[in-house]
């Protein structure tokens, strides 16, 4: 059946597709409120009712190159692209299967989908679906003008509530996919609310459209998602639209959210008058009345009928075996659904191969991005100032110029969008390293950067986002709060992320491309004391070289004591154990840590000092000395000390920066210590 709106779009809408679509919502949504919450069953239920006709026939558009990026009420839309009835419900359940196999919140969904529209991983924070759409629409892009792929026409969606118009991530999403001018349609559900506040705390005017209608680069819809034909025309116009690479474009479609948001909201907050006009915008009515040819008993009876056989299927269903519970937290060998693949696979080897003079931790670096740009097409880097200026360390100079804005980029200034572009460029099979200007700037992108090392375990290895995030950080010749952090501890206490932290050039290239080639989210950090040190300047290890993750060097070896350190600790330590017998051990990876080595030092020395520039409470020196003691403690002939930042900020001036951070003597004073001890 062929609709017409006012503005002359056609829609062709199967009609009696979207009636049993909406009514499997209906159904599924009632099943879940009648019987499975109050059984205990389900824990966490959110209800489509009102958005479910838009959801639906947004969803009866997409096609096969496409990805949508929903939030926790966009099960209509899982509908529409195809996801079994049992694994939606079975999700809800915490069943094996399903999306990820119980280990997630039901209604956080993801879904392959072979041959159709992916369901990008949802993620369980407002507004954290925008920026990964964007770097979606991005990659489409990408590979369709740079590497000739994909299928014509391609686009990524992204839904949200009027709130999530509020985050950072709908506005960095804007900015991204405006001033670059992707393939990205933003579908606005705009039911008066975010839970209980209403839209006038949210959007001025309540009409977040009409705000963004001078917004440069955006074409903007607007209209009712209850009305059927409105709908269909306007979202078949909003399609067309981004297809036709007519740039983005934001749909905004008021809907009534006809339940609370969630079971247990009783909606006290609304008026018994707001209540009953919401009810009154309930689109089924309308879409009844709008197909009165269609059946709607027979539908109806049929929809129950597969509801309840998705039931009792999804009952059956196992709780996963709790010795699987950390199954998927990296990769083990079974590449996952979607994402990843992008590194290189040629051979390489562990056994450094040096060649040629000494050089410094930026050319090594800039080197290995250099050698991998060449090599493999699917790799991007981009950050604040990484393009022309070459960044603000120098590392990325010269890689625009060689391979060009398309592959070495300048981003607007958001790390939320940063690293959230990344995540969805990694799932489009990309292999993106942005960069973290400053490691204090990354605070703004923690949302992301838990949603991406969480992704792989959270769908049962469905979906993962591959990527290095370059993040410079450390003291330099003065200090600050702003530029001057390490606290590298954060990313290790993210699961799912690799955490390197080289101290010198060689290590730094055999980091760098093992994480360029490797299968999982890696932190890089980059010391800015060590980028031009002279200490850390090695000659090249070779053009193959790796080095394995967890994999520790002694610097030193001896047997009085074990000085356990990492980053620009290491030469400090190394000056300060002159004339000790010392093992010193430079960890070079903080996720994983090579823990025999150094439970094998210590239990041969007997005795063990951590040495890190962090602060002293909470920072990874307590990881390691906790597991000395639980595992080394019968073999030590003295406590295990830290020599560690106070818990302070790094503070600016010289004298004072000197002052707070391990210094030679201080680190030499607890050597003597725990020697004499």
């Amino acid at each position: 059946m062929a609709d017409v709106n006012p503005r002359g779009v056609s829609a062709e809408v199967d009609w009696q597709t979207v009636a049993r679509l909406v009514l499997t919502s209906r159904a599924m949504d009632r099943v879940e409120e009648e019987r499975l919450v109050p059984e205990k069953k389900i824990l966490y239920q959110f209800s489509a009712r009102g958005h479910d006709l838009a959801q639906v026939l947004l969803g009866l558009q997409l096609k096969d190159g496409d990805a949508a990026c929903g939030y926790y009420r966009s099960r209509p839309l899982l509908l529409a692209l195809g996801v079994p009835l049992a694994d939606a419900l079975g999700s809800g359940m915490g069943r094996v299967g399903g999306y990820s196999d119980g280990r997630d919140i039901g209604v956080v969904f993801n879904y392959p989908n072979p041959a159709g529209a992916h369901a990008l991983p949802m993620c369980g924070g407002v507004g954290a679906q925008y920026t990964p759409g964007a770097g979606w629409a991005q990659a489409i892009k990408y590979k369709e003008e740079e590497l000739g792929e994909g299928p014509g026409g391609a686009i990524a969606v992204v839904l949200g509530g009027d709130a999530s118009c509020a985050t950072g991530g709908f506005w960095s999403a804007l900015t991204i996919a405006t001033t670059q001018a992707l393939p990205m349609l933003f579908f606005i559900e705009d039911n008066g609310f975010g839970i209980s506040v209403p839209s006038e705390y949210q959007t001025p005017g309540k009409d977040i459209a009409a705000n963004l209608a001078s917004f440069a680069g955006l074409t903007i819809l607007n209209g009712d998602g209850t009305e059927p034909q409105e709908a269909a025309c306007l979202i078949a116009e909003a399609v067309a639209h981004v297809r036709a690479r007519k740039g983005p474009l934001l749909l905004r479609l008021t809907v009534p959210r006809l339940e609370g948001h969630s079971y247990q909201d009783t909606q006290t907050y609304k008026s018994e008058d707001l209540i009953k006009a919401e009810w009154a915008r309930d689109p089924l009515p309308k879409l009844k009345a709008f197909a009165p040819q269609l059946d709607w008993d027979l539908i109806e009876s049929s929809v129950d009928h597969e509801v309840e056989a998705a039931v009792a299927e999804a009952e059956t269903r196992p709780v996963l075996d709790v010795a699987r519970v950390a199954d998927n937290m990296f990769f083990s060998g079974a590449p996952s659904q979607v994402g990843g693949g992008a590194g290189l696979e040629t051979a390489t080897t562990d056994e450094a191969k040096p060649d040629g003079q000494r050089i410094n931790m930026v050319t090594a670096i800039r080197r290995v991005l250099e050698q991998e740009l060449e090599s493999n097409p699917k790799i991007l880097v981009f950050g604040e100032d990484v393009g022309p200026k070459g960044g603000v360390h120098a590392v990325t100079l010269g890689l625009q110029d060689k391979f060009g804005v398309a592959r070495v980029f300048d981003t607007s200034l958001n790390e939320e969008g940063i690293v959230g572009r990344a995540a969805g460029m990694a799932l489009a099979g990309l292999m993106p390293v942005p960069e973290i200007q400053f490691r204090k700037y990354a605070e703004p992108a923690t949302e992301q950067i838990n949603d991406i090392g969480t992704m792989r375990w959270r769908t049962a290895n469905r979906f993962a986002a591959p990527m290095v995030l370059r993040v410079p950080g450390g003291f330099f010749k003065c200090g600050d709060p702003w530029h001057s952090q390490t606290n590298e501890v954060q990313f290790v206490h993210n699961p799912g992320w690799k955490v390197a932290v080289p101290s010198n050039a060689e290590d730094a290239v055999g980091l760098l491309r093992a994480s360029l080639r490797g299968n999982d989210p890696v932190l890089f950090f980059e010391h800015r004391a060590m980028l031009d040190d002279s200490w850390a300047r090695r000659p090249w290890p070779g053009d193959d070289y790796v080095l394995p993750f967890g994999r520790a060097r002694k610097t030193r070896e001896g047997d009085a004591i074990t000085i356990v350190t990492w980053g620009a600790m290491v030469p400090r330590c190394e000056t300060a154990a002159e004339g000790i017998s010392a093992d010193i051990i430079d960890l070079r990876t903080l996720m994983p840590w090579d823990r025999e080595l150094v439970l094998d030092s210590v239990r041969r020395t007997r005795r063990c000092l951590i040495v890190h520039e962090d602060l002293r409470t909470g920072g990874f020196g307590a990881e390691i000395a906790a597991v000395v003691v639980d595992e080394a403690f019968l073999d030590l002939d003295a406590p295990v000390a830290r020599v560690t930042m106070p818990d302070i900020p790094s503070p600016h001036h010289p004298s004072l920066l000197e002052a707070v951070v391990p210094s030679v003597a201080s680190i030499r004073a607890e050597i003597d210590r725990l020697v004499g001890f």
